[in-house]
């Protein structure tokens, strides 16, 4: 699955996706770019899977005409988020077009 990081987005949660292609938006030259443009050139380049940190992406974006999936982590916090490693890789393997997932972190 092609996935596109969000700024927010920790980096070291790509080496716990091994079996996915993980780009940042920053390495793609897009960090500037604001959500609703940010997400259409992820889908324009094919990527599948958008995870964010943004928790109020839900309330600025409608999903009805998109071809890429949402994952929003509730934290920023890298240590908190490789705690729930497995409940962020079941949310990113089971996503799919137009959906939004939301992945409580404790």
């Amino acid at each position: 699955m092609k996935i596109l990081f969000d700024q927010g987005t920790p980096a070291p949660l790509r080496r716990a996706l091994p079996d996915h292609v993980v780009e940042t938006a920053f390495e793609r030259g897009w960090s500037t770019l604001q959500n609703g443009a940010l997400i259409r050139a992820a889908e324009a380049e094919g990527f599948e899977v958008f995870v964010t940190t943004d928790r109020n992406l839900r309330y600025q974006q409608s999903l009805a005409d998109r071809s890429i999936a949402i994952v929003v982590l509730m934290t920023t916090s890298w240590p908190r988020i490789e705690r729930q490693l497995v409940r962020v890789r079941e949310a990113i393997d089971t996503s799919s077009t137009r959906r939004y997932i939301e992945v409580p972190i404790d």
